[in-house]
């Protein structure tokens, strides 16, 4: 059995090695993003950690995005950009397409919006501490965004979690956007064995239920490492404030949310085999309590160690549960 372990916020290590020789894929989605995307390539450009490659996925933008990607092609040195058609079918399964690109091959890989601003560390940082992991486990580093509007104006920071990030809690919840992400070869593998055909709802989640699920190694850092930038145009917003609680509120209600942990449990189901016997056995008691009675779905809830990070979220979780909607 793989053992399980995970690394909370609070534990993220100072960086002891050098990172310059590890190979870093880029994987970018792109659908009309020409507004943004070149601050966004600028931010890969200023990095500090040189060895990199941008692997682009298109999903048929006809506002210019296009001719921007080639201006950059000709630009970057040393054919660093490679440029692919996107199955036009969402977001996730565009960036799934990436993930399951066999021409795509480096020692880590950073998933990454069309419109943010990372900063100049953001990939030496996230290397140095997957670094520090074993590298025989799947490992996937996350971490805070700080939020921008149109006009690179600071409007704030995403929520801080103190929580140790475990499989009991990706069970209920998302800690981080794929946009702070960086995972190595081994959780690249697990993602890669999801068939096609299945219904994925959002590969930042499903990395961390995957990696955590596993016997991963999951490290959130409460220090940001990139501007999020929020605007009219965002398929998934920051999550913050008073009308995104009620809208996350509303999606419970109407069963959405438990229409999103149908396909994940059904992807987990799938892989069943690759999860620790601990997490196996939380994945069948959270298998129960979503068809049980509520006396059981109560006392099921604590026997599994179910949680989110904060005290609002336990509070929609437990509402959720007294719903049966999750």
């Amino acid at each position: 059995m793989a053992h399980q372990t995970a690394q909370a916020a609070l534990s993220v290590k100072q960086p002891t090695e050098p990172t310059y020789a590890y190979e870093v894929a880029i994987l970018l989605c792109t659908y009309n993003g020409q507004a943004f995307l070149k601050a966004q390539i600028d931010s890969f450009i200023e990095q500090t950690h040189k060895k990199w490659t941008l692997y682009i996925s298109d999903d048929d933008s006809n506002d210019g995005t296009l001719s921007v990607l080639e201006d950059y092609k000709d630009f970057i040195e040393e054919n660093r950009i490679k440029l692919f058609t996107g199955p036009c079918a969402g977001f996730a399964q565009n960036f799934m397409s990436l993930i399951r690109n066999e021409r795509i091959n480096a020692d880590f890989y950073a998933f990454s919006d069309q419109d943010d601003i990372w900063f100049k560390d953001k990939l030496e940082r996230s290397i140095h501490q997957l670094n520090t992991l074993p590298q025989n486990l799947p490992a996937m580093y996350c971490s805070r965004t700080r939020l921008i509007d149109e006009e690179n104006n600071v409007i704030g920071f995403s929520p801080t979690f103190t929580r140790p990030p475990t499989f009991q809690n990706a069970l209920i919840q998302s800690i981080a956007g794929a946009n702070t992400m960086l995972i190595n070869n081994h959780a690249r593998n697990l993602l890669n064995r999801i068939p096609q055909n299945m219904n994925i709802i959002a590969h930042d989640w499903l990395t961390y239920l995957l990696t955590s699920g596993c016997g991963g190694n999951v490290i959130f850092d409460v220090q940001p490492t990139l501007d999020y930038r929020q605007h009219s145009g965002n398929v998934i917003g920051a999550n913050i404030g008073i009308k995104d609680s009620i809208q996350r509120l509303g999606k419970l209600i109407d069963g959405q949310f438990r229409n999103w942990n149908d396909s994940n449990v059904r992807i987990l189901e799938y892989l069943q085999e690759q999860l620790t016997e601990t997490n196996k056995k939380t994945l069948y008691e959270f298998t129960q309590i979503r068809k049980s009675s509520i006396i059981t779905r109560l006392c099921l809830i604590n026997k599994s160690g179910i949680y989110r990070q904060t005290l609002k979220g336990n509070i929609s979780f437990f509402l959720a549960v007294l719903l049966n909607r999750i």
